[in-house]
């Protein structure tokens, strides 16, 4: 193929499209696999969205794709988390830079299975915990809308990648908005599943208590339907599940939606008022969705999601220092208070000090929570809130070099509709519904029943046909 043609055949297909190209021999893996690798190279240097780079593997696989629904595309892992045997994974530490993963999640198994081309890692945020994507190892991300402002976190690697025409789609992971709050900042769908709707397996039983999913970010929504069915499942022993529809969700996506009842709220989560273009952009979306024959109905949750948010980051501070407990054991040596910045070394630290008795507190303040946030919003088909009360911050605003904890926490208003979410396990997935007068982007959330991904997509899929935001394209920085 025409080198000119081939980069506008990629750089305009979603994922399903370039499968689909190649199936029918317009194009082959390898093609698309070189083309993945020129469009990052030219870009990566002002994103600074890929940081590790596995390009030969890549290449090497598209000799002889697998079979699956995205045979022969580009993708990229997220740089945390899920393991992938033989190649490097830092979790953004400087402590991990010369760990490799010894054996493959059963997350990356099935990716390589749907036929993907894995070429690297996206920058994430140190240990994740984080809306921005700023790590000392590797240095920002930037937005491609505006490099001024961050791509989200903590899968904005990932965001840019995607935004920019790196990679069509690319793994994201969520335990307080790391999928939707990237998808926001960067105009893209990314879907939080159900809690149970996709294992952690197989050596690691649970994350957080099931708050934690991983998943995509994409342009399109039968993008995220595809790559749900080819992902979605579980292990022998998981501690969830969730039950799965008969038909294919790609199938499901693709119809419409009944007449639903959408519950919306106005009300900041904590702290700040809506930001003018995002309540704008929220008023718009009610309005169109009340024109497509849907019922909508105000109604604020009644949760105290800050008393929340602070049970949630006791569990997580818990967490993490057990995590960094095993890490010692793994590495031979805990790790420095230099190797760290110093969110995550207060974190760690918080942790250590709580007892078994706050931490049993903290499960069960979050549990209580869970309950209240699913049974107030029950009642709807589904509930929309703002992705982020504001729009995307500068690049620094959520730094963690912050040495104040509680200061750095409470910033996390802007995405105070994130986390209760995760605690509650119910789908939850951002859709780029406009363009501020700056270009940058704003999500709105649409929030379903537990295991009911499919009306989430359907309405998803209704206002992309609507929107057309597939066409948008940020400008190159």
């Amino acid at each position: 193929m025409v080198t000119s043609d081939l980069k506008s055949l990629y750089e305009e297909s979603d994922a399903l499209q370039l499968a689909a190209h190649v199936r029918a021999g317009d194009v082959t893996a390898a093609e698309l696999v070189e083309a993945a690798i020129t469009a990052i190279e030219e870009r990566n240097g002002d994103l600074n969205a890929v940081v590790i780079k596995t390009y030969e593997i890549g290449r090497a696989a598209a000799k002889s794709p697998t079979g699956g629904a995205f045979a022969g595309v580009p993708f990229l892992l997220k740089n945390i988390g899920s393991m992938w045997e033989g190649t490097p994974l830092t979790n953004g530490f400087s402590y991990m830079k010369d760990y490799v993963c010894d054996y493959d999640t059963e997350m990356v198994r099935k990716i390589k299975d749907a036929g993907f081309l894995l070429l690297g890692r996206t920058n994430t945020p140190e240990g994740g915990w984080c809306i921005a994507t700023e790590p000392r190892l590797y240095g920002p991300a930037r937005n491609p809308w505006n490099a001024a402002v961050t791509p989200g976190g903590s899968s904005g690697g990932a965001a840019a990648a995607v935004a920019s025409r790196m990679v069509p789609l690319a793994e994201a992971s969520d335990g307080g908005g790391s999928i939707r709050v990237p998808a926001s900042c960067c105009g893209l769908v990314g879907l939080k599943p159900s809690r149970g709707r996709i294992t952690y397996g197989p050596q690691v039983p649970d994350v957080w208590m099931g708050s934690v999913s991983t998943f995509c970010v994409t342009r399109t929504v039968r993008d995220t339907a595809a790559y749900l069915d080819a992902v979605a499942g579980t292990l022998p022993g998981d501690a969830y599940v969730a039950s799965r529809p008969k038909e294919s969700w790609l199938e499901l996506s693709a119809q419409a939606p009944a007449r639903l009842r959408i519950g919306y709220t106005m009300k900041p989560a904590w702290n700040d008022q809506f930001d003018p273009d995002v309540a704008a952009a929220m008023q718009a979306t009610l309005k169109r969705l009340q024109s497509l024959g849907h019922d909508v109905e105000e109604h604020d949750l009644g949760a105290d999601l800050n008393a929340a948010w602070a049970q949630y980051n006791t569990i997580n501070a818990v967490e993490m220092a057990t995590d960094f407990d095993r890490l010692a054991v793994l590495f031979g040596r805990p790790v420095r208070e230099d190797e760290l910045a110093p969110v995550n070394g207060a974190l760690i630290e918080k942790g250590r000090a709580l007892s078994a008795r706050d931490y049993s507190r903290g499960i069960a303040a979050i549990r209580l929570a869970s309950h209240q946030i699913a049974n107030d919003i029950a009642g709807y088909d589904v509930f929309i809130t703002p992705t982020l009360t504001q729009k995307p911050r500068p690049v620094g605003y959520w730094s963690m070099e912050e040495t104040d904890l509680d200061r750095y926490l409470d910033r996390w208003s802007d995405a105070g509709y994130m986390f209760c979410f995760n605690l509650s396990g119910l789908p939850a997935m951002s859709v780029p519904v406009a363009l501020t007068n700056d270009t940058v982007p704003v999500g709105l959330q649409l929030v379903g029943r537990h295991g009911d991904e499919a009306t989430l997509l359907q309405l998803a899929q209704q206002l992309e046909h609507e929107i057309r935001w597939q066409d948008r394209r940020p400008k190159p920085i």
